[in-house]
């Protein structure tokens, strides 16, 4: 049985600087607390431009607006082929509430990026779209 998972990732604009949570992922690994954009699973049957929207509302509480698709992924965890669409969207305000599961957050430039995100496969992701 094929055994897939769809992501969605909300990379939020407002007014030229770019949404960054930190989210903790494991005490084990040097730096448990990771920058990176509003992600998550989409629910079954829910479409992902809707998916994306929702999560970013659930995690940060910003009302926002899609303006394009950026890029996909993708990843293998075990037999489970993770599949992400990355989504440009533009925030309404920047009145950030930060839902239990983030750490914190701040808005960077796109210049900004390489010295908060961690993750080379998503550096190399971003520096593809958005160029310093």
């Amino acid at each position: 049985m094929d055994r897939y998972a769809i992501m969605v990732k909300g990379i939020v604009r407002y007014e030229g600087r770019y949404l960054l949570v930190q989210r903790w992922y494991d005490d084990r690994i040097d730096e448990p607390y990771q920058w990176e954009f509003v992600d998550g699973s989409i629910e079954f049957g829910e479409e992902p431009d809707k998916a994306v929207v929702r999560l970013i509302k659930e995690q940060t509480g910003l009302e926002t607006m899609i303006d394009r698709i950026v890029y996909t992924w993708s990843y293998m965890v075990g037999d489970v082929h993770h599949i992400g669409i990355s989504y440009e969207c533009m925030a309404l305000n920047d009145e950030v509430i930060l839902s239990e599961e983030l750490y914190d957050y701040c808005f960077v430039s796109s210049s900004e990026f390489a010295n908060y995100i961690t993750n080379p496969k998503l550096l190399a992701d971003i520096e593809r779209i958005y160029e310093p």
